[in-house]
């Protein structure tokens, strides 16, 4: 099943919907026959039957919304918490390399994230421009996980329970001022709070039952800058797993319904890692970037011009 936050023209707030088969949306308070301010409000408790849900949108004769009548906004507005994890070894090895650094042997015992800013998510076609005195703007290809059902020190083998869905993410990276913030040993800080896109909406777990084999999740993943494919690779490299994470992450810490994971960047899936000689340079005003994952379509960003004042 497909959900996402809406904001349809004209209109002040935001609705939660649900897909139809036609490709329209339908609010999803109406499917539920109760209030839904937020999304995260209905992963909390989300229908045991959702083949009943299934059929009531079939069946359903009101009111709907057509794409080119709204918005989308993140599915989850403004997520409990983001955690940002470091999971795909080709990535990590890779960027360090292109440092001149070694691995850490750490990395492979932990799985290690950064809580990253909840409020400045961005939805699909929704446009970024790089932070002030930055001129090395980078995208990362990154797969969302959003947490439906709270808890704390989850064990890897109830992890998957506990997930509502997935989504893609777009981890935008100022590689200049993340160069001088990571010098100091804490952060990245300003290098990563400045937007990160997230959409269009979530795909619900039950969709990928059959991608799912024990803690590996198998989905296709790539960037494209201006239509050329950059980066290519697949959510199933993950050396730790979605179900490692979310134990890590509820370690001595409660989990809340609507909270925002990411797996960090796939290997390839960053101009850093690629280098931008190799790329046509870092992004830059009328960029459009696209990162499309199976199963969960294209999110979309054009890149703009810091605005003057």
């Amino acid at each position: 099943m497909r959900l996402a936050t809406l904001l349809p023209h004209r209109a002040r707030s935001p609705i939660v919907a649900v897909a139809a088969p036609d490709g329209t949306w339908i609010g999803l308070a109406a499917m539920l026959s109760r209030p839904v301010a937020r999304l995260e409000d209905a992963l909390a408790d989300w229908p045991a039957d959702p083949a009943a849900l299934a059929a009531g949108i079939a069946d359903w004769r009101g009111p709907r919304y057509a794409e080119g009548e709204f918005a989308f906004l993140p599915p989850v507005v403004r997520p409990p918490a983001f955690r940002d994890f470091y999971a795909f070894e080709q990535h990590v090895k890779t960027a360090r390399a292109r440092r001149g650094l070694e691995m850490i042997p750490a990395w492979y015992e932990i799985p290690v994230f950064y809580f990253s800013n909840h409020n400045a998510l961005v939805g699909h076609d929704a446009p970024v421009h790089a932070p002030a005195g930055s001129v090395e703007l980078d995208y990362e290809l990154e797969l969302g996980v959003v947490i439906g059902r709270g808890g704390r020190e989850i064990a890897p083998e109830r992890a998957w329970g506990h997930v509502a869905g997935f989504t893609i993410l777009n981890d935008f990276s100022a590689r200049d001022l993340q160069r001088k913030e990571v010098t100091v040993g804490l952060g990245p800080a300003k290098a990563k709070d400045f937007a990160t896109a997230v959409g269009p909406g979530l795909a619900t777990r039950d969709e990928f039952a059959d991608c799912i084999r024990g803690e590996r999740l198998t989905l296709e993943m790539c960037a494209r800058v201006n239509g050329r494919e950059l980066s290519r690779g697949n959510v199933a490299s993950l050396h730790h797993s979605i179900p490692r994470l979310i134990a890590q992450a509820s370690r001595d810490a409660d989990l809340l319904p609507g909270d925002l994971l990411g797996t960090g960047t796939v290997g390839t899936g960053c101009i850093l890692e690629l280098g931008a000689e190799n790329t046509g340079g870092w992004l830059k005003p009328g960029d459009v970037v696209e990162l499309e994952i199976e199963r969960l379509g294209v999110l979309r960003t054009p890149i703009v011009a810091r605005p003057s004042g």
